[in-house]
């Protein structure tokens, strides 16, 4: 097997280890990551754990043949979306049919022709990242290059899982610009807009692993993971700071501010969910306008529960 975390990953589900064997050789010196289940059941478990780009997959196995495999596949939101390419010694037309409408992409027949079993495999593979490309092209924000609301909305659940289920640090910032209503209506919406832009290279100028969202007009919001409500209070105030600081070409003396918003995950009360880390964080956010903007709240610590 080639192993490298930037090759796409192809997965063949086949109780056949003669065809596992047969696939390594045939298909050695392309640029995929190889990996094999002789079991049905193995092979979606594996699926789910991989998410690999390409599964190769048999009609004919007797545990559970590919057609209820597929189903399965097609049936679970984490791997509905991987591309199946049948495999079958069966030249069948109905096969292929049934296969094609239960949402394969693609049809093999049994022996392999080696230069097809390639191109199509590279076919798919190609499908695959071009799939992705739109898909990740469809949750950034056209106007600041920063990820958009859908994106923000999947991936501030997924955080607030991940952290619940291991006990990680989590903190999210929320980010709305100081009267920006008046300094849109007054010097234009074209330098509304450079005002937006220009705030938007500060998010993205510290941390590598913070992830930062439009959220709306001219609201934000920062996901720092593996990070506490102090950690992120000190990047909120370098984002501050920095934007502050900006001047303006078209308008020398101006001074444009923002107020932030932050709570970690560890400050809220019962079970945490995205919903009350964002209204957390939303709050402190409404706490630092009504307290003067241009400043950094923090969501306070839970009181104790007195016995």
């Amino acid at each position: 097997m080639t192993s490298d975390p930037t090759f796409p990953k192809l997965l063949v589900i086949d109780d056949s280890e003669l065809i596992h064997r047969l696939l390594r050789v045939r298909l050695q010196g392309e640029r995929i990551e190889i990996h094999g289940a002789s079991n049905p059941r193995d092979g979606l478990k594996m699926a789910k754990h991989l998410k690999p780009d390409v599964i190769l997959l048999d009609i004919d196995m007797d545990e559970m043949d590919g057609f209820e495999v597929i189903q399965h596949l097609k049936a679970d939101i984490d791997t509905q979306g991987i591309a199946v390419i049948f495999i079958s010694a069966s030249g069948e037309q109905a096969h292929k049919i049934r296969g094609l409408d239960l949402g394969a992409v693609d049809f093999i027949s049994k022996p392999f022709d080696v230069p097809e079993l390639k191109a199509r495999v590279r076919s798919a593979i190609r499908v695959q990242q071009l799939i992705r490309m739109l898909e990740e092209k469809a949750q950034i924000d056209g106007m600041t290059g920063l990820w958009n609301h859908k994106y923000f909305d999947r991936r501030i659940a997924d955080e607030v899982a991940e952290s619940v289920r291991h006990n990680k640090k989590l903190s999210l910032v929320m980010t709305d610009l100081d009267r920006f209503k008046g300094l849109n209506d007054f010097y234009g919406h074209p330098f509304g807009d450079k005002v937006i832009e220009r705030f938007s290279n500060i998010l993205t100028s510290g941390r590598t692993s913070d992830i930062a969202c439009r959220y709306g007009g001219e609201e934000f919001a920062v996901i720092l993971t593996n990070t506490n409500s102090d950690e992120a209070a000190e990047v909120a105030e370098r984002y501050r700071v920095a934007f502050e600081a900006s001047v303006w070409a078209d308008h020398p003396d101006m001074v444009v501010t923002a107020s932030f918003g932050v709570c970690d995950i560890s400050r809220l009360t019962g079970a945490p969910t995205a919903e009350t880390l964002i209204h957390a964080a939303d709050a402190a956010l409404y706490r630092a306008k009504q307290g003067g903007r241009n400043r950094v709240e923090v969501t306070p610590t839970p009181k104790a529960v007195a016995h």
